[in-house]
């Protein structure tokens, strides 16, 4: 063998030692990332922008992996979770799933009943009323000449909300009562508070709610109930 082979044999011996020191290199660089970033597991991003008060459906978010340190501890593993439950806060789209993102909806209890009305959305929701809130619902009627003066109507106090809709424009509207936008308000009544919301939404002028605050609902007597004008003179 010459020197010029030699020269060879040692280039390539060389060259197979680097190789395996880049394997190694790189194989050392995978391990020390894996050991850093830890074992991945699933997590749920939200699909598409959910509002709030809506009922969660497994449709609404994707299955993703990423490693389990970078989650915070409330975040959502099990889809399952959301099962009977809506969304507190707006969600928006490519957002984490977490636990307080999500809420049991309220549940009816004995001798209860579910009743929706749609409610102004400027005047009697503001975006402040959740399901869970106990709230006073106004009703305004309009008086008759010579009759019965105008009046407002406490018609049921510490309702209980179990369900706030999406926004919805009014079509075919009564101009009457200038509402353009709606709300659906879903109650849980008793028979005869619902017999007055049902009874309030088709013939008052217009019905509102009003919100109580946490734990200061209150029994009102008959003269609370209802409000006309010629109280204040």
């Amino acid at each position: 063998m010459n020197s010029r082979q030699r020269r060879g044999v040692i280039l390539l011996l060389l060259s197979v030692l680097l190789a395996f020191a880049a394997f190694a290199g790189v194989l050392s660089v995978i391990s020390d990332v894996n050991a850093k970033v830890g074992p991945e597991v699933t997590a749920y991003q939200v699909r598409t922008d959910v509002a709030p008060y809506t009922q969660l459906t497994e449709k609404q978010f994707e299955k993703v992996s990423m490693p389990k340190r970078w989650l915070s501890e409330n975040a959502v593993t099990d889809l399952s979770e959301i099962e009977g439950k809506i969304a507190v806060t707006h969600l928006r789209k490519g957002s984490l799933l977490q636990s307080d993102m999500i809420v049991r909806r309220p549940a009816l209890e004995p001798g209860e009943q579910e009743i929706a009305i749609m409610i102004d959305a400027a005047t009697g929701v503001a975006g402040k009323i959740k399901p869970g809130d106990k709230v006073n619902i106004f009703a305004t009627f309009a008086g008759e000449e010579g009759g019965t003066p105008a009046q407002s109507k406490i018609i049921v106090s510490n309702a209980k909300v179990i369900d706030v809709g999406r926004l919805t424009p009014l079509e075919g509207k009564d101009d009457r009562t200038r509402i353009n936008q709606a709300v659906p308000i879903t109650f849980a009544l008793g028979t005869l508070d619902a017999q007055r919301v049902a009874y309030a939404e088709s013939f008052a002028e217009n019905v509102r709610l009003a919100l109580i605050a946490p734990g200061g609902g209150t029994s009102l007597t008959p003269a609370e109930r209802t409000y006309e004008i010629t109280q204040d003179k």
